[in-house]
């Protein structure tokens, strides 16, 4: 194990520009899950006529695909039809859909969890549908789902390591080059690289307790 020569200037400057773009790829899929998540989960729990089946659906089949499948088919199968991605925006494609399909279940879940007296009787009140939805059922369903939606995060954050496969240069596809130059460098590597990784997650994580002991 050469400790000395993996954390070299160069190696770790090397390893924290992977970390940059992994941040930077899970950073835009959390976005963008989360907004087509919401709003997938909300026309599934409102039984819109034609799309909520369409959207039931697309989800089911999503959620039961492997997220490398979703992966090289968006990389390697899109530019077969004309959609040719880079590298950064094919990974961050594929996470965002595949993210979505699990936040919309969230979603959906927490929505439902909403005690159907209070949906009656802001509607007794004279509150149109989407407004019971969005004063009523929307603030208290989402309170609800934070802490299932950060583990999602913190899942998704983990999952842009499979992007590895079509060489997306974030930090386990830098740390296997730089095991590559030698392989004394593998676990010093490698322990980095835990570190780092467990170090964002344990923050989402204290973030998903605080926003929870808010929400109480």
């Amino acid at each position: 194990m050469d400790f000395i020569g993996a954390y070299s200037a160069d190696n770790l400057k090397f390893l924290l520009d992977g970390l940059y773009i992994t941040l930077i790829v899970a950073f835009v899929s959390i976005i963008l899950s989360f907004i087509i998540g919401c709003i997938i989960g909300v026309i599934r729990y409102s039984e819109v006529p034609v799309l909520s089946p369409v959207m039931f659906y697309l989800v089911e089949v999503i959620r039961n695909l492997p997220l490398l499948l979703i992966i090289f088919f968006i990389r390697f199968a899109l530019p077969e039809v004309g959609i040719k991605l880079g590298l950064i925006t094919a990974a961050i494609a594929a996470l965002t859909i595949f993210e979505a399909a699990m936040i919309a279940e969230i979603v959906r879940g927490g929505l439902m969890s909403i005690d159907k007296g209070q949906i009656e009787a802001a509607r007794s009140s004279g509150l149109s549908n989407a407004q019971t939805l969005w004063h009523i059922v929307l603030p208290q369903g989402l309170r609800r789902m934070v802490p299932p939606l950060v583990s999602q995060f913190i899942s998704l954050l983990k999952d842009t390591s499979l992007a590895v496969v079509i060489s997306l240069p974030e930090l386990m596809h830098n740390a296997n080059i730089v095991i590559g130059h030698s392989y004394s460098y593998a676990i010093p590597t490698l322990a980095l690289v835990a570190l780092i990784y467990f170090t964002v997650n344990y923050l989402l994580s204290l973030l998903s307790r605080r926003l929870e002991q808010r929400t109480v």
